[in-house]
């Protein structure tokens, strides 16, 4: 059994797969397991470069912390949890009382000081707005400009989705990443009206937050479910160059041959496009469709005292008008506990993405420059940093755009045609760490049943040398 790919899914997969007593041998090109996640922790700051939480309302990710030990290292975010939207150069938070920032009640829709009353009032009226008559996909801007207006798409559904999943809201898809709101939409007649009749959070999601976090940073969970899988199984910098179908699996890598009876590939969808050409090409070519965005994070140490924001709540998301560097900005210091020296505050600051992929190509020492000025700007910060460091995300950003569902439909039907492969990650069907982990177990456990049905012993993967 092998899989292609040490990130959170293929870890997840690996791990699996050893809990079902089977061998497998896992080739990862980068010299460390975690893809995207890691944790940088120097001079008593720690630094999440990448994703930094788990969220709590999907389970998979907390439940496997358990099973390794790790509920005594759950960290929760610290009160208050407002987030904040830059609007006319002015950090205006989003009201208590919402959903995904949306105000649910009329109430905090009047207080909220995000919008304007024209603004406020279209919203309110998002309850006699009739439902779609079409079943078929559509973008989140058409969906939040058809049922809320223009300026909760400018000022509310854009930031987020800029901030959150690096897109582009005219292009992303409401079906894949807010199926919910749809369903709302259809059963209701009203989004607003759905969910102010849906039961309230659990309480412990209330006292606790929706999010959760390790105590030594996200990499915690990385380092702990990769000393979890026997010595051996994670091959490091070694990249596979080629996938055959020869009696089950031939992989060519950077070191050699490994044979196996099935194969998860957990890596990018344009990485598997690569290697399923010699196996289908049409595959590959739906592979090599998801489209991916690029981002950098710029993480940033001060001294509390050179910054005048009181700096209480989680960050803020950057609306496409505001003509700023920053997708958006998170106050690490305020969101975690245990991030930085004491007296110190660690901010980190999101640039590129779909909505401005070519600010990318501009060199580090000028996006550390751009980006260190956009926060001393919002948030009155006088002087130099203790320290700034910028980590490029490459293509790590996959694009659920209109029509992402139907395409992973097609996938998954021409992958049935080949009988032993699988394929994980976020490119397909899962969205953040928890769905990840939930799918690399999933086809870990597909793999398994697939080699228990042809054959009566053990199938372990094994290496030739080429």
């Amino acid at each position: 059994m092998a899989i292609v790919g040490g990130g959170i899914a293929g870890l997840a997969a690996a791990y699996e797969l050893r809990l079902r007593g089977l061998t497998v041998c896992l080739l990862e090109a980068a010299d460390r397991p975690g893809g995207v996640i890691n944790t940088e922790r120097f001079d008593g700051w720690v630094v999440d470069t990448g994703p930094d939480s788990l969220l709590v309302q999907k389970p998979a990710g907390v439940a496997l912390c358990r099973e390794l030990g790790l509920e005594d290292r759950l960290v929760t975010t610290t009160p208050p949890r407002t987030a904040y939207v830059l609007r006319g150069g002015v950090l205006r938070p989003l009201s208590e009382g919402s959903f995904l920032g949306f105000p649910i009640s009329f109430g905090a829709l009047a207080r909220s000081p995000l919008f304007s009353w024209r603004g406020k009032l279209r919203m309110a009226c998002e309850i006699a707005v009739p439902r779609s008559s079409s079943d078929g996909d559509e973008s989140i801007a058409s969906f939040v400009r058809r049922r809320f207006g223009t300026e909760a798409l400018n000022y509310l559904a854009e930031p987020l989705l800029a901030g959150i999943h690096a897109g582009d809201a005219e292009r992303l898809s409401m079906r894949s990443l807010f199926p919910r709101l749809l369903e709302a939409e259809q059963r209701s007649g009203s989004v607003l009206r759905s969910v102010r009749a849906q039961p309230r959070a659990p309480s412990h999601t209330a006292s606790t937050g929706a999010f959760v976090s390790l105590a030594g940073g996200i990499r915690e969970l990385v380092d702990t479910l990769a000393a979890a899988i026997p010595a051996g199984t994670i091959r490091l910098s070694e990249r596979v160059t080629e996938l055959r179908r020869a009696g089950g699996f031939t992989i060519e890598s950077s070191r050699g041959t490994v044979r196996a009876r099935a194969v998860v590939l957990s890596v990018p969808a344009y990485v598997a496009a690569g290697l399923l050409l010699g196996i289908d090409t049409a595959l590959a070519a739906l592979c090599d469709a998801i489209p991916y965005a690029s981002t950098a994070t710029v993480a940033f140490g001060y001294r509390r005292s050179q910054i005048r924001h009181p700096l209480n709540g989680t960050g803020f998301v950057v609306p496409r008008t505001e003509r700023s560097p920053l997708l958006a900005a998170t106050w690490v210091t305020s969101k975690w506990p245990g991030r930085a020296p004491d007296g110190c505050a660690l901010l980190r600051g999101f640039l590129g993405g779909g909505r401005d992929p070519n600010r990318l190509d501009r060199p580090d020492d000028e996006l550390v420059t751009l980006a260190r000025q956009a926060l001393s700007d919002t948030l009155g910060i006088q002087g130099e940093p203790v320290f700034s460091r910028l980590y490029r995300y490459t293509r790590q950003s996959p694009q659920y755009e209109v029509g992402h569902l139907q395409r992973v439909a097609t996938i998954e039907q021409r992958l049935s045609q080949v009988p032993g492969l699988f394929l994980a990650g976020s490119g397909f069907r899962a969205i953040g760490i928890p769905d990840c982990i939930a799918d690399g177990r999933e086809m870990a456990a597909r793999a398994a049943a697939f080699i228990a049905s042809h054959t009566s012993q053990p199938h372990q993967a094994t290496r030739g040398r080429s």
